[in-house]
Parts: structure tokens; C-alpha cells; sequence
């Protein structure tokens, strides 16, 4: 480790200097760490804080950090030089003329550079790809652990089958082209190679989201330079090229015709504030098509989507995540002047209670009928099936077996899940509740493709739906196939879901950033007042040991963020820092079909946006008498 620019200094050995550069005698433990106090006056170390001696670690490391910003950014001119010479610091001719900032950066990038200190932190502690994906193979591979594929990845083979993955795209200097960056798990990768490029929608056995193509180039990046190399075995990070027109964002690219993908990477964070852009001038809207398409490409996280009402609109996890997206659209992707509407956020739509009455739904001949209500789900499942512990894919037996342990949910109806959704993945189920009812599988694709649906576009304001369970409890249905068919029966299961997630108390879900704000202990109490404004609310309140910083964590709602650090600045004298993160969903107090209510109000400007009917349906436009 460096300590003050003066030499190479390991922590164990025996020799300490500070900024005046005198040599101190330690011990070879770790003295800088920890309760170890030093007196410069007797020259001995204590484990116990008085008067006349100081902490080793503000003594030797910070407060010659402190000491240089000081004299730059007090423009102490008169102390820099002699500083300088100390730390051994030599500017460039163009950097002698600098101050402030700027020159600040220069002398701790020059006397403390963080790359040499990161590049053996890594060497020393990260494991090699040998050893890592031995046991990372499981957590990595979504196939078999015993197939090819899955052997090759466990043992970083170079002469198995390739297995690499995509993680992100990275912008060239040709507009609109890109790089896939990514790492080789098993194999080589290899200019020219026949591959097989693999989506992160890609099912084994099927032909959508999977191309076969052969890598244009395979290059080796090192910064903001790129080398064109022949082939990269396993274990590294490359680059290839003519790639990025068959993926998006992430992909599995192999050369095993029976290989699974490799798990898609999972955010902590969720892309909940959202902008409506459009071109400034409407000629320009193919530009703007085209620029979205790349942005979508060159941020893993960014969302972007066309509304039925025609508005394009880009999703972030904030509010400085959006500005950074827009700037780049703007600058970079599309070349175009946008207009930008004010940032919204997405909400979701759940119930709070059981439908208080049995729903039914006509098919448009009355010749069939599906009976429903609608249930909220126990807290925590929405979030299990958000991180995949409960999904499709699992065996229905495990599945239900996990459901009666955890969420009381009878078994036998627990195996007769239907589907999830909406994509079929997401926090909502439909359950098989009947007993001996005819022809009922017949109709399970169509019932399936409207709670897709439905739960796709809630009632409200065509939100999502959120940790809604809806339970078939009977059907009648005609005995002629050909009057029963999907044309019939898409439609009422969608009428028959709204019907009974109308009558089971309609709620409204906000997303709730997780805040850390780190302060003095003075900035606390004008913390509090800014959360109590926003409707936050503080959970935990602790005192980093050792300093006089606190780390206060809050829950926020994403829709009282906007402003939130500008707000924090002003109210505690630019001493507080806030770091907000996705964290939950929760329901909106107050109920969205009584006007007058926030929830009421929320709605109604989300159905205004969208180009919808004003006023929430009415009931009877779903449910049918018997």
C-alpha cells in the first residue's frame, strides 16, 4: 500500500510516515486499524483515547488527506509547493497553471492512485475462473447440471463447447453499431465461428429469440482501446462484433445445439419513473424510433416502450437515471431537439380484500359461463415470485408443497395453478378451484391468454396488476367445441376478472424507494422534517462507530422523491447525503373509486394521460345477472 507518496509500503512492515516524512517504529501488527492511539510527543502507542494522543489512522492517512485539501481548495498558494515537493508530487507543465478542483484531482490522482490499489485488491481477492465457477456453475447455468454445457462451465474447460454470456452492449465509435461485452465461460470464441445466439426469451426445443450466425470479429477492450484478436478462451472478458443486431441487451451465444441460457442478470433496482418524449419536430419521429432502439441497447437497465396511445415512453430506476438517459438520447442516439414530459411513476393495481359476491361472465353467444373471485395474496409470495423462488418452471408438487408450508395455501388447490402473470412470470395466479367440471381443460389456453390480459391492464388505469390470486370456481360450458372456442372465451375471462377484481376492493400500489442519508449529527432533525413532508418514514437511526457521522434509512415513496436531495440540501446546510434504491411496493392509503381521495385523483390523471375514459368502469360492464 502507498502512505503519503513516499514509498511502497506493505502494512506489515515495520517503518510508518507521515506527511512531514519522519519514520515511525510499529510493531508488525496492524496499528492503523482499529482502537490504536499514538503520542508523537513520548512516541508510544496506547488502546485507549486521552488528550495528548490521536487515533493512527486519522494521524497517518487522513489528515494528510485533509491537509492537502485544505491548502488547494483554501488556494493557499504559498503552502502547495512545499507540499507537493513533500508528497513528491511533480505536475506537468499544463497542470502547473490549475487550481482549485482541478488541481485537486491531479495531485490525489498523481500522489493516490486508485487503479494500482484496485488491480491487487482484485488480484488478491477475487478467485480465479477456475475455482469460481466450480461452485458458481449452479447459480449460473439454467439448464441441467449434468449436461455438456453445465461439465464445461464447472471446469472453465477451453475444449468444451462454448458458453458465453452477453452482459452488456457497449456503443462504438460507428453510430449505432455496438459491442457485446461479455465473458467466456467454457470453450473459445473465435473470428468466423458458427454460434448459436440465444435471447434471454430463448426455450430450449423452440425456434424464437435464437439465431445462428457466424462472429463477425472478436476483440479484446482494455479501456477506450480495442484490439482485434483471433480467438479468447475461457475465463476472460471480451468483446464481438456483428452480435448486436440479434440481442438487445443480454444473451447466451454457444455452440451446443442443446444448451440452456445462462441466467439473466437480476437488478436491485426496478425502472418505475417513467417520461413520455417526443420529437420537437414530427418529421424527426423515425430518428427518435431509432435512437430509443439504441438506447434501449447501450443501458441494461433502461426501459423503452410504445403505449397503445402511440406515446414513446422511457423508464428508469430515477430521477438522475432518466436525465442521464434523456441526455443521451438526445445527444447521442437520435441527433434530435425532444420535447419531454414531466417524469410520472408506475403503479400497480391489487385488491385488499375477497370479492364480496360471485362473479360471473356471459361468453357473447350465453352459451358458456365462468364463475370467479378474486383473493389478495399473503404478503411476501408477489415478492418470492418477483426473485423466482416460486415460478413456473417448478414442479407443481414442490411448488405446492412450498406454498401450504410458507403460505397456508391448501395443497390440492396449490398443484392446480394455472399460470402467472402478465409475460406469464409475473406476481398474479390464476387457481383451478372446481370440482368435476366438463371440458375444462379445453378452455385453459383462453382463460390463460385473458388473465394475461387482465393482468397486463388493470381495470383502473391499465397498470400491472400486483399480488392478485383469482379463483375459477365453476364453468358451464356447451358441449360443441365450436362454441366454445377462444373467440368466446378470451374475452369473458377478461370481463370475469375485472368483474371480481372490482367487488374485492380495488387498491392501488406505489413503488417505495429504501434511502440511506448519511449526516452530522446537527443535520438530523432537518432530515425528519423533509421525510415527514414526503410522506417517508424513518425505520432505523445508528451511529457510525467511531465517527460523528449518522446513517439514517427511510422508506420513501418514488413519487415524493422528485426534488428530494435538492429539498435535503437546503434543509440541513448541504451536510446530508441521500442514496435511494427500489426497494418495495406498497399500498396507496385510500380508496381509488371514491372521489376526493389521493388514490382517486392519481387514477383519474393516469387514465387522463393514457387517452382513457374519464371516471373508473362501472361494474355492470363486466358482470352479467344470472
Amino acid at each position: 500500500m502507498k502512505i503519503c507518496g513516499f514509498e511502497d509500503l506493505e502494512l506489515e512492515s515495520r517503518n510508518l510516515i507521515n506527511v512531514e516524512g519522519k519514520i515511525l517504529s510499529i510493531s508488525r501488527h496492524y496499528c492503523l486499524w482499529g482502537e490504536n492511539f499514538f503520542n508523537p510527543k513520548t512516541k508510544k502507542w496506547a488502546k485507549v483515547k486521552d488528550d495528548d494522543n490521536k487515533r493512527s489512522f486519522v494521524m497517518y492517512v487522513l489528515d494528510p488527506i485533509y491537509k492537502v485539501f485544505d491548502a488547494i481548495m483554501g488556494y493557499k498558494a504559498d503552502e502547495i509547493p512545499k507540499l507537493l515537493e513533500k508528497l513528491k508530487v511533480v505536475l506537468k507543465h499544463e497542470d502547473k497553471d490549475k487550481d482549485g478542483k482541478n488541481l485537486l484531482k491531479v495531485v490525489m490522482r498523481t500522489w493516490l492512485p486508485a487503479g494500482e490499489a484496485l488491480l491487487q485488491m482484485i488480484a488478491i481477492h477475487l478467485p480465479s475462473p477456475v475455482v469460481a465457477q466450480k461452485y458458481r456453475m449452479e447459480m449460473l447455468y439454467e439448464g441441467p447440471h449434468d449436461d455438456e454445457a453445465a461439465v464445461a462451465v464447472k471446469n472453465c474447460d477451453p475444449e468444451g463447447p462454448l458458453m458465453m454470456y452477453v452482459s452488456k452492449m457497449v456503443p462504438t465509435t460507428d453510430k449505432g453499431r455496438f459491442y457485446a461485452f461479455g465473458r467466456v465461460f467454457s470453450g473459445k470464441v473465435a473470428t468466423g465461428q458458427k454460434a448459436r445466439i440465444m435471447g434471454p426469451n430463448y426455450t430450449p426445443g423452440k425456434r424464437e429469440d435464437l439465431y445462428e450466425k457466424s462472429i463477425q470479429r472478436t476483440i479484446l477492450m482494455m479501456g477506450r482501446y480495442v484490439e482485434a484478436i483471433e480467438d479468447v478462451p475461457c475465463g476472460n472478458i471480451c468483446g464481438l462484433v456483428g452480435v448486436d443486431q440479434f440481442l438487445v441487451k443480454t444473451g447466451t451465444i454457444s455452440t451446443f445445439k442443446d444448451a440452456h441460457n445462462m441466467k439473466v442478470m437480476k437488478f436491485s433496482v426496478s425502472p418505475v419513473v417513467r417520461v413520455a418524449v417526443e420529437p420537437k419536430n414530427p418529421a424527426d419521429l423515425p430518428k427518435l424510433v431509432e435512437g430509443l432502439k439504441r438506447l434501449a441497447k447501450s443501458d441494461p437497465m433502461v426501459q423503452c416502450i410504445i403505449e397503445e396511445s402511440g406515446e414513446h415512453i422511457i423508464a428508469g430506476a430515477g430521477e438522475l437515471h432518466l436525465e442521464i438517459c434523456l441526455k443521451d438520447l438526445e445527444e447521442d442516439h437520435a441527433c434530435i431537439p425532444l420535447k419531454k414530459s414531466d417524469p410520472v411513476v408506475s403503479y400497480r393495481e391489487t385488491v385488499s380484500d375477497e370479492s364480496d359476491q360471485m362473479c360471473l361472465s356471459k361468453s357473447p353467444n350465453k352459451h358458456n359461463r365462468l364463475f370467479m373471485k378474486a383473493v389478495p395474496m399473503p404478503d411476501g409470495l408477489a415478492e418470492d415470485i418477483d426473485n423466482g423462488d416460486v415460478n413456473s418452471r417448478d414442479d407443481f408438487k414442490v411448488r405446492a408443497r412450498y406454498l401450504a408450508e410458507k403460505y397456508d395455501y391448501d395443497v390440492t388447490e396449490a398443484r392446480k395453478i394455472w399460470c402467472f402473470g402478465p409475460d406469464g412470470t409475473g406476481p398474479n395466479i390464476v387457481v383451478d378451484c372446481t370440482k368435476g367440471v366438463q371440458y375444462l381443460n379445453e378452455i385453459k389456453d383462453s382463460v390463460v391468454a385473458g388473465f394475461q390480459w387482465a393482468s397486463k391492464e388493470g381495470v383502473l388505469a391499465e397498470e400491472n396488476m400486483r399480488a392478485v390470486r383469482f379463483n375459477i370456481y365453476d364453468v358451464t360450458l356447451h358441449a360443441d367445441a365450436i362454441h366454445r372456442g377462444g373467440g368466446q372465451i378470451i374475452p369473458t375471462a377478461r370481463r370475469v376478472l375485472y368483474a371480481s377484481y372490482i367487488t374485492a376492493a380495488p387498491r392501488i400500489m406505489e413503488p417505495v424507494y429504501l434511502c440511506e442519508i448519511q449526516c452530522p449529527e446537527v443535520a438530523v432533525g432537518g432530515i425528519y422534517g423533509v421525510l415527514n413532508r414526503r410522506r417517508g418514514h424513518v425505520f432505523e437511526e445508528a451511529q457510525v462507530a467511531g465517527t460523528p457521522m449518522f446513517v439514517v434509512k427511510a422508506y420513501l415513496p418514488v413519487n415524493e422523491s422528485f426534488g428530494f436531495t435538492a429539498d435535503l440540501r437546503s434543509n440541513t446546510g448541504g451536510q446530508a447525503f441521500p442514496q435511494c434504491v427500489f426497494d418495495h411496493w406498497q399500498i396507496f392509503p385510500g380508496d381509488p373509486a371514491e372521489p376526493g381521495t389521493k388514490p382517486y385523483v392519481i387514477v383519474q390523471d393516469i387514465r387522463k394521460r393514457k387517452g382513457m375514459k374519464e371516471g373508473i368502469p362501472d361494474l355492470s360492464q363486466y358482470l352479467d345477472k344470472l
